[in-house]
């Protein structure tokens, strides 16, 4: 009994050592894809802030040769926001 309880406390203590080391791990890599696209939604919204600063204006066409994904970006959020406007879910706003 007592070798046994000893060796499943062991187990039990050692296996969440690791995971906290694996968890710790992941997070040094911004391993959470939603984290991922939470911080490429706010670095695309930083480009089109300095946009917006520099020409005064946030009409940028899909098709922006100087930086085609911001382009894209903002004609994804205008298709986004219209939708919302009409009641159809935000849930990609």
């Amino acid at each position: 009994g007592t070798k046994r309880h000893s060796y499943k406390k062991y187990q039990n203590e050692n296996s969440s050592i690791l995971i906290k080391d694996r968890i710790q791990l992941l997070n040094k890599v911004n391993f959470g894809s939603e984290d991922r696209r939470i911080q490429s939604w706010d670095r695309t919204y930083m480009e089109l802030v300095s946009f917006v600063k520099e020409f005064g204006h946030a009409k940028i066409p899909r098709k922006f040769p100087q930086n085609p994904s911001l382009g894209v970006w903002v004609n994804n959020q205008r298709q986004r926001y219209k939708k919302y406007l009409k009641g159809d879910s935000p849930s990609k706003l």
